[in-house]
């Protein structure tokens, strides 16, 4: 922790071996782990655990009360609401240690995920994808897919800039920046 231009609030606990970027603001009563990567410009709100090994990129935004554990990646430009949840291990106990079955979870860049939602360990993020609040994600969610639910399950589809899309013969034009997509085999590219 050579570099000392970012914020650490007094009552906040780093860990040696972290990496933090230029610009980050660590709030009230977090902790980040040993040998964890913050990207530059990130908020990470109150009482936030970072586990060890977690990667952060840049920009990515923690509201308060998430653990965000070790097998977590989450790329540039993610938001994680209140209270969400991850899990790294699919079938705990605490009478058996199992480190070695930590599964990863990538959340990949500009995705969302609300408050009090649930990702179960091992399954990926989309790009720009929203997870609605109280959700539980069971399985790989696409880039762009808007999804609800316990099980969660894809309603729609969202903009980068987070406007649901309406798709009129697979194609759409975002009502808020403009942005163009098509949907081939229910992917969504941008055009």
């Amino acid at each position: 922790m050579d570099n000392k231009d970012y914020f650490v609030h007094e009552s906040s606990y780093v860990d040696d071996n972290c990496e933090i970027g230029n610009g980050t603001k660590i709030w009230h009563f977090s902790h980040l782990m040993k040998n964890c990567k913050i990207g530059e410009n990130c908020n990470i709100g109150q009482n936030v655990v970072i586990s060890p090994d977690v990667v952060l990129g840049n920009n990515v935004k923690i509201q308060n009360n998430v653990s965000v554990y070790t097998g977590v990646v989450c790329e540039d430009d993610v938001f994680l609401g209140p209270s969400c949840v991850f899990t790294n291990v699919i079938n705990p106990r605490s009478f058996i240690e199992r480190k070695n079955e930590y599964r990863k979870t990538v959340v990949k860049k500009g995705a969302s995920i609300g408050a009090n939602a649930t990702i179960v360990c091992g399954h990926d993020i989309g790009r720009y994808a929203f997870i609605g609040a109280g959700s539980v994600v069971t399985k790989n969610i696409p880039d762009h897919a808007l999804v609800v639910g316990n099980p969660a399950r894809i309603v729609g589809y969202v903009c980068q800039c987070g406007n649901r899309l309406q798709f009129d013969n697979n194609k759409a034009v975002c009502s808020c920046c403009n942005k163009t997509y098509e949907k081939k085999d229910d992917i969504i590219i941008e055009i």
